[in-house]
């Protein structure tokens, strides 16, 4: 890829981490041409700009190359590195490699890693805010997570956050709207949450605490021998093209929808403050330009490949798919902001994210409805499909 097309077509920004190995020597300034010098004086050449090289540790929470969150990670550390004409050389280390999954956060807030590619509810123990960086029960979908980020005052808040704990962190990936996870029964009446054992991290999981269910947070890789063994008894995780690779319909036949835990989960790349402070307007503009690009990309994919895994799913291993009954949703919907209500008062901090976030919903969700949703009902009812 050359780098001055990749720029001119991106968009703007960016960062990389502390403990990179740096080697490179300052350019030459640019002055002003002098007088022509007197012929016997003997001109002295400008010493000719050395280039440099950082070496970035990329940490992530997700499994190596795992479809559509493993690979986006590396596509986005790939990116990076080719745009820069490897002046930026990111190595990519998946969860469990260089540092346990959900450690990736500390890693990068001390310097030793550099950059991490994970979700921001991971994060929800160091500040209760960095949920609304990630997902939001009954929240934003993927469009209106990004105009709020990038209109709304998102960013400035998340940069106020992130800041914090030596972090500046970018939008670098979206699943799309989530599914609502995978059952060992039917799933009937609220009444049936009780007592089940279900992973689902972020505010999701809070939620259904609350109407008796014992919700925990897994890293991807745990999940299916603890669905298999039996330690628990549900799971959510993406959307078909991810839970068919995982395998899920091996251990679980019932696949319910919608996921009003997580509308249109945004991954993030953290990097150190330091190193990003350290790099050049142009180093922070290209990776700030790459996160972009992976944030629409990896929507795309997922967009793209629900579809055809979800037939597979249906078709050939005899999943059945059930929609959650509206009784369920108006109590999840209910519990749910009573949970993100709470946790956006607990502190003046994340009452601004909070704040910022609901208004922000308030005023664009009349529009998803009078566009997106209207629309494609409309168009389900007009064809048949």
């Amino acid at each position: 890829m050359n780098r001055r097309d990749f720029l001119t077509g991106a968009a703007t920004g960016l960062v990389v981490g502390a403990g990179a190995t740096y080697v490179a020597t300052q350019p030459s300034k640019q002055t002003e041409t002098a007088p022509e010098a007197p012929a016997t004086e003997t001109k002295v050449e400008a010493p000719a700009v050395q280039t440099g090289k950082r070496e970035l540790k990329m940490v992530t929470t997700w499994p190596k190359n795992f479809p559509g969150l493993g690979t986006g990670a590396q596509r986005l550390a790939d990116r990076i590195t080719s745009a820069s004409d490897g002046k930026l050389e990111v190595k990519l280390y998946a969860a469990g490699e260089l540092v346990p999954p959900f450690e990736s956060f500390d890693a990068v807030s001390n310097g030793t890693a550099d950059m991490y590619h994970g979700a921001e509810y991971y994060w929800q123990g160091k500040d209760k805010g960095f949920n609304f960086f990630a997902a939001v029960p009954f929240g934003f979908t993927a469009n209106e997570m990004n105009a709020w980020l990038n209109y709304g005052g998102g960013q400035e808040l998340w940069d106020e956050l992130s800041g914090r704990f030596n972090i500046k962190a970018f939008a670098a990936g979206n699943t799309g709207v989530q599914m609502g996870g995978w059952f060992n029964k039917e799933i009937n009446s609220i009444e049936d949450f009780q007592g089940l054992k279900i992973r689902m991290p972020g505010l999701g999981g809070e939620v259904l605490r609350r109407i008796g269910a014992a919700a925990v947070s897994l890293p991807g890789g745990e999940i299916y021998p603890s669905l298999e063994s039996g330690a628990i008894d549900a799971t959510e995780w993406v959307g078909p093209w991810n839970d068919l690779a995982f395998g899920f319909y091996k251990v679980t036949k019932f696949y319910y929808y919608p996921g009003f835990h997580e509308p249109g989960t945004t991954l993030s790349c953290g990097l150190n403050k330091d190193v990003w402070d350290s790099l050049s307007a142009e180093h922070q503009t290209l990776v700030q330009a790459a996160c972009a690009a992976e944030n629409e990309n990896m929507l795309s994919e997922f967009n793209a490949k629900n579809g055809d895994a979800l037939d597979t799913l249906l078709t050939k291993h005899g999943v059945e798919l059930r929609k959650f009954s509206q009784d369920i949703m108006n109590v999840l919907g209910k519990t749910s902001e009573e949970v993100v209500a709470e946790v956006g008062n607990s502190d003046a901090n994340t009452k601004k994210i909070y704040d910022s976030y609901f208004e922000f919903r308030r005023k664009v969700s009349r529009w998803t409805t009078l566009s997106e949703s209207e629309y494609t009902s409309a168009r389900s009812t007009a064809l048949g499909n």
